[in-house]
């Protein structure tokens, strides 16, 4: 410490250590530091993947422009009814849009967060690809409930485009090809597991784990 050290230091302890404060209350040392980006959400449907990143917008981590939903993209493309388009086709317009936002953001230095289910290495390495031509970093979040509290969690939401077997397809694909060594031997920068229902974990419990860049 200088000889003279400024006026602040020597006469306000106390303001230092409540502003001090301040800043551990604002970026906790527990919390899981999550580098700007490409962040990919993977999860099957129900998992809780949209509750986190609405938690993460309500608490000012990520603005709600970085998030690229393709189930936005597709009732923004398509309405909310189900499209009359042949569904290959219909996929392929969305995830071209999706994949032009993401790259419109990356571009620039900003993140992406890429929310769709992402279970299988085919829909990750399109991704992966995309962070790879802009030298950025890939975090992948891990969302993979006991296949109990995922079939309640889709019974709560009453999703009407998707059926129990659908969440049964979805949940095996995580476990068969979605574990945090394969998305690591993919390219994945940093794998995390989300907490969520069976660690009594709420979506905004969920989102104070981490911090986003």
């Amino acid at each position: 410490m200088p000889k003279n050290p400024p006026e602040s230091m020597q006469h306000h302890p106390r303001r230092r250590l409540n502003r001090h404060a301040r800043e551990l209350d604002c970026a906790p040392a527990s919390a899981i530091r999550v580098p700007a980006g490409l962040v990919v959400l993977v999860g099957p449907p129900a998992s809780g993947k949209t509750s986190f990143v609405r938690a993460l917008i309500e608490s000012g981590q990520i603005d709600a422009e970085a998030v690229v939903s393709s189930d936005e993209i597709r009732a923004e493309l398509f309405g909310t009814s189900p499209t009359q388009a042949e569904p290959d086709a219909a996929d392929a317009r969305i995830f071209e849009e999706r994949d032009r936002r993401i790259v419109a953001r990356l571009a620039t230095g900003r993140s992406a967060v890429a929310e769709s289910t992402n279970v299988t290495p085919r829909a990750r390495e399109r991704l992966i690809a995309i962070a790879g031509r802009f030298n950025a970093p890939v975090t992948m979040l891990r969302f993979n409930p006991e296949i109990t509290d995922l079939l309640q969690q889709y019974t709560e939401r009453g999703r009407t485009d998707l059926t129990a077997a659908d969440v049964h397809a979805y949940a095996a694909a995580m476990a068969r090809y979605a574990s945090a060594d394969q998305l690591r031997s993919e390219g994945a920068t940093t794998v995390h597991d989300v907490p969520g229902r069976r660690q009594a974990t709420t979506p905004a419990e969920a989102a104070a784990h981490f911090s986003f860049a």
